[in-house]
């Protein structure tokens, strides 16, 4: 009797064990893969399941996305700069069964395949292009590894460069770009300023000499802002009708002459006329007694006719 009872109790914990062994509990963010002798039976859960203790085999899977932080990766770019590059992959399980079956370690397969890929993406891209247009990188990232895992049962969602190491030389040729490239901005900016500044000004100046006496209220205008600054300027205004007595007379050509040519033309003239003169004005000694004589003919002739009469 007492060894029937034993019995009955071994049974009774026989099974209770094989039901422990046979029921599952799947969580709703994993799945099961059931292998029955070694065959794929397919896909179970979230829930509880039952399996066949000794002769099934499941393994759970989780579906959540993993982040995977990509090592620190030295590369040589495209235009041969030595830079450090590192980054950021998120991946998820969207096939268990095939995340189990066609790879061993998914976990393992992704994370390398995450960091040759970037290593192979960054050395075909050139510094300005790592630097300024992460974004293309990433997603061509992203592309590359999503279609290698895809047979995996694998989906890539996205792959992000965190960061990227430079030389301190290079840093600083950069930085020197960056100036040179600011300064020459500044220029072109002010020089289309400037290129606008002379259109309005030149626009004004044309309304300004249209009418009469616009110029002469521009300078009133003018001595009034510089008289309300605390200065020592000073100002003397002339009108403008000076520039119309100038262009009439032509006094702008007179000007433009040289006065020490005219002063030198003139003592040369000078100098001749007085040569001349001289030699004019000195006569020979018979011409004088000619005169003479004639004078004192004449003289006689008008005595004799007083005379007569």
């Amino acid at each position: 009797m007492f060894g029937n009872q034993i019995g009955i109790l071994g049974i009774l914990v026989v099974v209770i064990l094989l039901l422990i062994m046979a029921i599952r509990i799947v969580k709703e963010y994993e799945r099961g893969v059931v292998f029955r002798l070694g065959r794929l039976v397919g896909v179970k859960g979230p829930g509880l399941i039952f399996i066949i203790p000794f002769i099934d085999k499941m393994i759970v899977v989780p579906l959540r996305i993993v982040t995977f932080d990509v090592p620190v990766q030295e590369v040589i770019t495209k235009d041969n700069v030595t830079c450090k590059v590192n980054a950021v992959l998120y991946y998820r399980v969207v096939e268990p069964s095939k995340a189990v079956v066609n790879v061993q370690y998914y976990h393992d397969a992704t994370t390398q395949l995450a960091q040759t890929t970037l290593r192979s993406v960054v050395g075909q891209a050139e510094l300005d292009e790592l630097l300024a247009e992460r974004d293309k990188l990433n997603q061509r990232l992203q592309e590359i590894i999503d279609d290698a895992t895809d047979p995996w049962g694998i989906k890539v969602t996205t792959v992000e460069i965190k960061d990227v190491v430079i030389p301190d030389n290079m840093q600083r040729v950069i930085g020197r770009q960056a100036e040179a490239e600011r300064r020459r901005r500044s220029i072109v900016i002010q020089a289309e300023g400037e290129k606008q500044a002379a259109i309005k000004l030149a626009k004004a100046a044309e309304i300004l000499s249209k009418q009469a006496g616009g110029l002469t209220l521009r300078t009133l205008r003018t001595a009034s802002e510089i008289s309300a600054e605390k200065s020592s300027t000073l100002f003397f205004p002339l009108p403008m009708e000076i520039g119309d007595i100038f262009s009439k007379h032509n006094l702008g050509d007179l000007l433009k002459n040289n006065p020490d040519k005219d002063a030198s033309a003139e003592d040369n003239g000078n100098e001749d006329t007085g040569d001349s003169v001289d030699e004019n004005i000195i006569p020979e000694a018979g011409e004088e007694l000619i005169e003479d004589d004639n004078m004192l003919d004449n003289e006689t002739n008008i005595d004799d006719k007083t005379d007569d009469k």
